[in-house]
């Protein structure tokens, strides 16, 4: 008898089995499919829709930075990279011709970038915003806008102007002004095709960008020229390893022009991040605590010793023995002795107070980053010859903007002013914010002032002033020069380096100007009064042959007739206009009817300047007597007015470079 078999029994099981985990599968797919359709399907839709479309930034406008007659020194500008997908074409032949109109490509060129062989081309270039009207609708051509930053007058003023990285200021008025500047990015949504690529008119801009503010300086672009060109040429021509030159306005604490450059010529930020030790042109700041304090006077005498003395276990030296000598002498022939000796009378917080309140050992707050204090220690810290070494400009290091405000508080009566870069800052809307100028403390009587310009006069213009070649002919100078051991922290004193340095303001009587000069270790003749001060020199006559310079020529004028006998013939005198601030030519004395500018009479025929570095194009314009405007890079390409062009002194010259920006 046969054994039963399972089979049958088990045979439905399975069926039940299987059909039990087709309805769970299904199950689960259907609670799956409705939690990605209802649960998670707004989700889902917004993957999707975001696959076809990319939303990004659009870039605000750049804020104009120009300097304090409106003249463009920083400037953006919007140019389009055009691409080209053959394949998205419609018409590749009617996109040939197009691209050779719009872009001035060539046949070739045109037929190679259309070329279906190849998915992408990127034409090499930036392209004027004209082209978006002609190419932004044709489908298979892709724009996109770029946003340059654009230097019209090259390295003139880089190192104060800073530069634009990845969108972000760095260094200079740039990073300063940041988020003034750059003003706020908008918003926009590209619509996309399967591949990835965007369709031509499928953007909508979300939210417009918001311009960056304007920013108006102080300097002027004119000043600055020359005096860039006049420092530039005394590292050359001394052999300096670099140098700074600042000029200001005693009156406002504005600059005017700021330069420090490298032994090439390559810009730097050290007129106001490297202090240096100044030398003799702190002692007036000596002689002003002495006279403010009442430690004594001007008439006090002083034996310098032969010229040695020997203070805390240091000889000083002078240059010449210079005997027995007054205060006034001693700041007037610069003698180290006579002038440390004088300071013994002053307590170490007279001293030390008096050097703080002109600014010395803090920062100014100018506008620049990176600006350090420099070095003033307080008495407590003072060893035995501190307060000699402290009276002739030793054991204390400052800055060039910190000195030429020193001296800014010396010219004008004793205040010391903050400075600044700054005149003013406008928004897209239009209002300005105007930046006043403001006093820090009043540094000094303005008797002792007025005294101590005296003597600076006598620096510069009498018998064995160390000052001499800084004198002019027309117009009293106050200054005094400067020679020093170049320090370096890591060495000390370095045999054979020297800074040289000259510090002025013109006209004495009524100073409008303050000029800095410094040369870093000139070869050979070393001293400030023979390197620096014709600098100083140059450009106060570079500036008068400037008609749109910022000094008051009529009161200018007015110094002139004051010092000069009456119907004098004033030699010497060399304004670029005689047609301003309201005074007639019959009312001019003497030659100053006929003046010149360096030979040139009132009309001049513009040179040919076709094929000139744009730096060496603008100093011969600027030395004519024109104002200058640079319109791109390079060499120069041709002017406008054209080359022959009969204008007047004053008059602007568009410089056009044979090479743009793109």
């Amino acid at each position: 008898m046969s054994k039963p078999g399972r089979g049958p029994s088990v045979e439905p099981r399975r069926r039940q089995f299987l059909l039990l985990a087709w309805l769970a599968t299904a199950g689960v797919v259907t609670a799956r499919s409705a939690e990605l359709q209802v649960v998670e399907g707004e989700a889902w839709r917004e993957i999707a829709a975001a696959q076809h479309r990319m939303t990004s930034d659009v870039a605000a406008h750049r804020g104009t930075i120009v300097d304090r007659n409106g003249v463009s020194l920083a400037v953006s500008r919007a140019s389009y990279r055009v691409s080209v997908a053959p394949s998205e074409l419609v018409d590749a032949e009617a996109a040939r011709d197009l691209l050779v109109r719009a872009l001035g490509l060539t046949d070739a060129a045109a037929i190679a970038y259309t070329d279906p062989d190849d998915p992408w081309h990127v034409i090499p270039g930036r392209f004027e915003p004209a082209v978006a009207e002609l190419l932004g609708r044709v489908r298979g051509i892709h724009l996109e806008r770029v946003l340059e930053r654009l230097y019209p007058h090259g390295e003139i003023a880089r190192a104060v102007l800073g530069r634009v990285l990845d969108g972000s200021g760095s260094g200079g008025i740039e990073q300063t002004f940041d988020e003034a500047l750059r003003g706020h990015s908008g918003r926009q949504i590209t619509a996309r095709n399967s591949d990835g690529q965007a369709i031509p008119g499928g953007v909508v801009v979300l939210q417009e960008p918001v311009a960056g503010a304007n920013v108006r300086l102080t300097l002027d672009l004119d000043l600055q020229e020359i005096a860039y060109g006049a420092l530039v040429d005394a590292v050359k021509t001394t052999g300096a390893r670099g140098g700074d030159i600042l000029v200001s306005d005693p009156s406002t604490g504005e600059i005017l022009a700021l330069a420090s450059v490298a032994g090439d010529g390559v810009e730097m930020g050290s007129a106001v991040n490297t202090p240096y030790e100044p030398g003799s042109t702190l002692k007036p700041f000596t002689v002003a605590a002495i006279l403010s304090t009442g430690a004594g006077t001007l008439a006090d005498e002083v034996d310098t010793e032969g010229g040695t003395w020997v203070v805390g276990g240091r000889a000083l030296h002078d240059v010449s023995d210079h005997g027995t000598v007054t205060l006034a002498e001693a700041l007037r022939v610069s003698s180290n002795v006579g002038i440390a000796k004088a300071a013994a009378a002053l307590t170490p917080r007279a001293q030390f107070e008096n050097l703080r309140d002109f600014g010395f050992g803090v920062p100014t707050g100018i506008e620049l980053p990176g600006e350090v204090a420099g070095t003033l220690r307080r008495p407590g810290r003072w060893s035995s010859r501190s307060q000699a070494s402290l009276a002739i400009g030793y054991e204390v290091s400052v800055t060039p903007v910190q000195m030429a405000m020193a001296y800014g508080a010396l010219a004008n009566g004793g205040l010391l002013m903050e400075p600044h870069l700054m005149a003013s800052v406008s928004g897209p809307g239009g209002a300005s914010t105007w930046i006043e100028p403001r006093v820090v403390r009043r540094a000094a009587p303005e008797t002792v002032t007025r005294s101590l310009s005296r003597i600076l006069v006598d620096v510069v213009d009498g018998e064995g002033g160390t000052g001499s070649q800084a004198r002019m002919s027309s117009f009293e100078v106050a200054g005094k020069s400067g020679t020093s051991w170049a320090y370096v922290p890591s060495e000390g004193y370095r045999p054979g380096r020297y800074f040289a340095s000259f510090v002025g303001y013109f006209p004495a009587e009524d100073p409008q100007l303050v000029i800095f000069v410094k040369l870093d270790s000139p070869d050979g003749e070393y001293y400030g009064g023979a390197t620096a001060a014709p600098v100083t020199r140059a450009t106060m006559e570079a500036v008068l042959a400037t008609r749109q310079a910022p000094v008051d020529r009529a009161a200018l004028l007015k110094v002139v007739r004051a010092s000069s006998p009456p119907d004098s013939d004033l030699p010497g005198v060399r304004f670029a206009s005689l047609h301003v601030d309201g005074v007639p030519p019959e009312e001019l004395p003497g030659r100053l009817r006929d003046v010149v500018v360096d030979g040139v009479p009132d009309m001049v025929a513009l040179p040919d300047l076709a094929g000139l570095p744009a730096r060496v194009a603008a100093r011969r314009l600027h030395a004519m007597g024109f104002r200058v405007r640079w319109d791109g890079q390079g060499n120069v390409a041709g002017t406008q007015p054209a080359a022959g062009s009969v204008l007047f002194p004053g008059d602007t010259v568009l410089l056009r470079s044979g090479r743009g920006a793109g």
